[in-house]
């Protein structure tokens, strides 16, 4: 097939594109290089940069590249910056995807991958988070999600766009080639890496008096390959459908932070700070329905192999991508 990939400069969208691109398909990246990198752009991909706040540049790209299907990573994802910058939020990632899926109505694409969010759920009334509990987000950033999850709806029965949304939890790793690179790094795994890399002092632990083992918040940490293979799955769906996307098991900071330091041979300096606001104290996710419907299994259910994949990629690349 032929894919176009929104965000395929980014983090996740670029491992994507890569693993697209092994599997024999032909992809185009349609990008404007804000947060992503041109130099995580595998290089057998065609790059087109360009807005989807601009909606002439998306119907541009859409037609030039005739695709089979869209996966949808562009995405402003900073949930702190959602609560300042509600505006930011609500344009890119409502308005943009509108002007995406416009697109792909007048071009007559009808097939399409999200990349969507756990932050859809907020606070969840029990762990592990299944598809059938309640959606109450709690930021900007969750709500743009949500809405646009509503959106897809809309357009499968008025316009018959066949869709699949992913929900992940905490994407984690790197492939040989591509890693973690965020202009503004709030992700755990990254910045504990830092530390050990001797880019930062040291990291922080927000909350230790959780009702969790060791106090500290227990995540659901799930391998960039893991992702990649979901969303390669999620092109052969036959009906639209939601799926949450996890390994079913948890990790805690200190669990998180005591294997980086096993992983790396370096101590890692902690400075414990006090709860963040909105912080439930476990998110776990429930993908018995993806594994059911199209035969997803995560093969990466230890943490350590999956940092030692991002240790691997950071050591290679101490200054990311460079950009």
């Amino acid at each position: 097939m032929h894919i176009l990939v929104t965000g395929g400069a980014g983090y996740i969208g670029s491992i994507c594109v890569e693993q697209l691109l092994d599997a024999g398909h032909t992809v185009t990246v349609f990008d404007n290089l804000t947060e992503g990198h041109r130099a995580a752009i595998d290089p057998r991909a065609e790059l087109i940069v360009g807005d989807l706040q601009k909606d002439g540049e998306i119907v541009c790209a859409m037609k030039s590249a005739q695709p089979d299907a869209v996966m949808h990573f562009a995405a402003n994802a900073l949930v702190g910056e959602s609560m300042e910058n509600p505006s930011k939020y609500f344009r890119n990632n409502v308005t943009g995807g509108i002007h995406l899926l416009d697109a792909m109505v007048a071009c007559g694409v009808k097939r399409f991958v999200f990349s969507s969010t756990c932050a859809t759920f907020g606070p969840p009334e029990r762990v592990p988070i299944d598809e059938t509990l309640p959606q109450r987000p709690i930021n900007p950033y969750g709500e743009s999600k949500f809405i646009f999850e509503k959106i897809l709806r809309w357009y499968d029965e008025i316009h018959g766009l066949k869709f699949v949304a992913l929900r992940y939890f905490n994407a984690a790793g790197a492939s040989g080639r591509y890693g973690e690179d965020h202009r503004i790094e709030t992700h755990l795994i990254p910045n504990v890496l830092k530390v050990a890399l001797g880019q930062r002092d040291n990291v922080q632990i927000f909350g230790t008096d959780y009702e969790t083992p060791d106090g500290t918040c227990i995540r659901d940490y799930i391998h960039i390959l893991d992702l990649a293979a979901a969303h390669m799955l999620a092109l052969g769906a036959e009906a639209s459908a939601f799926y949450n996307l996890g390994t079913g098991g948890g990790t805690s900071v200190r669990e998180i932070i005591a294997t980086c330091e096993k992983v790396t041979g370096k101590k890692i300096t902690v400075v414990e700070k006090p709860r963040r606001p909105g912080d439930p104290a476990r998110l776990i996710a429930a993908s018995e329905k993806i594994h059911r419907e199209l035969g997803w299994t995560p093969q990466f259910q230890s943490i350590e192999k999956i940092i030692a994949s991002a240790w691997a990629w950071h050591v290679a690349n101490p200054g990311g991508y460079g950009d």
